[in-house]
């Protein structure tokens, strides 16, 4: 198994290069639901946390009443997949609003963009439309596609 330090920066190269992951998150029926997203990764001081820039829908906010764990996981045609188990809250204070902004505004290409390009938020990180949801991952896994593709590259795996 893989060291957290180990893990991070792979599997953030790898979610800011493919950008859009599938999230999935279970109701209160425990049925699973799946939703394309647009996280980015902050690796700072040996922690990993993950963000989605998101409209607190009365969906979203009726599952993560039901369980605060979502599974994200990134595909691309080169086969290379990173997964994150994260453990979610929901953040609307303004500061953390407008720093989440600030991270996709100011975000590298390609996971960066303007936030304010999405209708209901054109008023910026004080929309209420505007919420940021905080990712803390227990589990990572970077699978390059070159192992499935011809058994080159290494499967890291980390878990809290």
């Amino acid at each position: 198994m893989s060291s957290l330090e180990e893990i991070a920066p792979p599997f953030v190269a790898t979610a800011h290069r493919i950008v859009w992951a599938t999230v999935a998150t279970v109701d209160a029926e425990n049925r699973p639901r799946s939703r394309m997203l647009h996280p980015i990764w902050e690796w700072n001081d040996g922690t990993l946390t993950g963000w989605i820039a998101t409209g607190a829908t009365p969906v979203k906010v009726a599952h993560l009443e039901h369980s605060p764990f979502v599974s994200i996981n990134y595909w691309d045609e080169q086969q290379d997949v990173a997964t994150a188990e994260c453990r979610t809250t929901w953040q609307h204070d303004d500061a953390t609003c407008e720093r989440v902004w600030n991270l996709f505004a100011n975000g590298p290409e390609p996971v960066g963009y303007d936030p304010a390009m999405i209708e209901p938020w054109k008023d910026g990180p004080s929309s209420p439309a505007f919420s940021a949801l905080r990712l803390d991952p227990w589990r990572l896994r970077v699978f390059p596609g070159s192992m499935l593709l011809g058994g080159r590259g290494e499967i890291l795996d980390w878990h809290a």
